[in-house]
């Protein structure tokens, strides 16, 4: 099966990969201990158009409205694995329509009907690595790579391979500047940012779902479990690929 992938919706990086690392490294140790304001503040300036936030849906909701009030209509990339809970499109739906954010859909080249012809039903439950990479990792480097630096909701608590997670950062595998602007926050900090903001986060949240990720590869977790426990249950599996650093092993 011949497959063309969706044409990506950035507006073309300027700068050069040695550009924009040098602006990485600065700026690591300029906004190290900077509020989220303070850095999206300055990446609004440094990279404008070219700047895109990643958003799951879940109660990082918070990061496209903090990067609204400086960047107004900035692209947020929005993983459409195909496999989402109607509670996290609900989400997508409803910061749509509170957030002055442009929703950009991020499309794996194949369909979930395509993809069960040519490699079985349930894939993710029989290779959740090779799953994630086609419907989430090759869609949304396909995308990065039309822009100079993305914004995440990445925070040191989520688990061990954040810990270390800096502000800004470069990206070696995608060759741009990366934005952690809530990186130091806690679950509390984010929650009571969107309660005071009026921002909509997943009602999973508080059904003890504290991750979210699709629907088949994730349940619930119990009081003083790990957050991402219930992201690929049964499987040594803790990230879908799109946060592990360069000589980082994750496994399958």
């Amino acid at each position: 099966m011949t497959t063309i992938a969706p044409p990506a919706h950035g507006p073309g990086r300027v700068r050069s990969s040695e550009e924009l690392r040098a602006i990485a490294e600065e700026a690591a140790t300029r906004f190290a201990d900077a509020s989220a304001d303070e850095v999206l503040a300055w990446a609004a300036e440094t990279f404008g158009r070219n700047l895109v936030v990643a958003c799951s849906m879940a109660a990082d909701t918070v990061v496209p409205h903090l990067a609204a009030r400086h960047v107004p209509g900035v692209d947020v990339l929005f993983l459409q694995t195909g496999y989402h809970f109607a509670e996290t499109i609900g989400t997508r739906d409803a910061l749509a329509h509170t957030v002055d954010v442009r929703i950009v859909e991020a499309l794996p080249r194949l369909t979930v009907v395509e993809q069960d012809a040519q490699f079985g039903p349930r894939l993710h439950d029989r290779d959740p690595q090779a799953c994630c990479a086609m419907r989430k990792v090759e869609p949304i480097n396909r995308e990065l790579a039309s822009y100079e630096a993305w914004v995440t909701g990445v925070r040191r608590e989520d688990n061990s391979l954040r810990a270390s997670t800096q502000v800004v950062e470069w990206d070696a595998a995608h060759q741009m500047v990366k934005i952690n602007p809530v990186a130091a926050w806690s679950t509390e900090q984010v929650m009571e940012y969107a309660g005071t903001h009026g921002v909509p986060v997943n009602f999973l949240l508080d059904e003890g779902y504290p991750s979210i990720g699709c629907e088949p590869c994730t349940r619930p977790v119990a009081p003083g479990e790990d957050p991402r426990s219930g992201r690929w249950a049964g499987h040594a599996k803790t990230e879908c690929g799109l946060h592990v650093a360069p000589g980082e092993k994750e496994s399958a």
